[in-house]
């Protein structure tokens, strides 16, 4: 079964077609679309019916969309859905910066709030990942997963660790495995994460639409 992705990030692609094997999975680019919807929902779940409609309006096939983020229990859930255009100090823009740099921004911004309230230095910072994620099969028939996995922001940017993954997963600590998520296999990844567990719920709902 082939089906379309409304993404252009190529991180998320991989990860994807890892989850939703044996299906094939194919972004806009791939067939020359130009793909990049206003993403101006309030909630995880309202960014990703946007972006799936948008996507299934186009090439009319079954079309997986996901919107996800990093929230931070200290900075009352932020940045959240902003995590993709979050620049530092409870501030958002398209302004382009690498992921190391928002990743340092964060850290600073988390430690600088926890000692406005009187945290102590060391206190682990709780945060967790939320995926949302809908398999959109048209206008009146979709269905919506939403999924977290919860960790500890890691002490200070010396601390970030791992090479996989992408954006904030190497200042993600997740006490149980002793890593960060970026320091975790694609397959332990896959089977913990937010989208993992989200793209399961999803995978369930295609098998048996395909055994029909």
């Amino acid at each position: 079964m082939i089906i379309y992705a409304a993404t252009g990030n190529e991180h998320k692609r991989q990860e994807l077609s890892q989850l939703f094997a044996p299906n094939t999975i194919v972004i806009p680019k791939d067939k020359g679309i130009d793909f990049d919807p206003e993403e101006n929902g309030n909630t995880f779940v309202d960014n990703t019916i946007i972006k799936a409609k948008a996507l299934f309006d186009i090439v009319n096939q079954p079309v997986i969309a996901d919107d996800s983020g990093i929230c931070v229990d200290i900075l009352d859930g932020k940045p959240g859905i902003y995590s993709a255009r979050y620049v530092g100090n409870n501030t958002f823009s398209e302004k382009k910066i690498s992921d190391s740099e928002r990743n340092v921004l964060l850290l600073e911004e988390a430690k600088k709030v926890a000692l406005e309230k009187g945290i102590a230095p060391d206190t682990p910072l709780s945060c967790r990942f939320v995926c949302a994620m809908v398999l959109y099969l048209g206008k009146d028939r979709y269905y919506i997963a939403q999924e977290t996995i919860e960790g500890f922001l890691v002490k200070d940017i010396e601390s970030a660790k791992g090479s996989g993954g992408f954006g904030y997963d190497p200042i993600v600590y997740l006490p149980e495995y002793g890593k960060t998520i970026a320091e975790l296999s694609s397959e332990e990844k896959n089977a913990i994460s937010h989208r993992g567990k989200a793209a399961k719920v999803l995978q369930k709902i295609i098998q048996g639409a395909e055994r029909l």
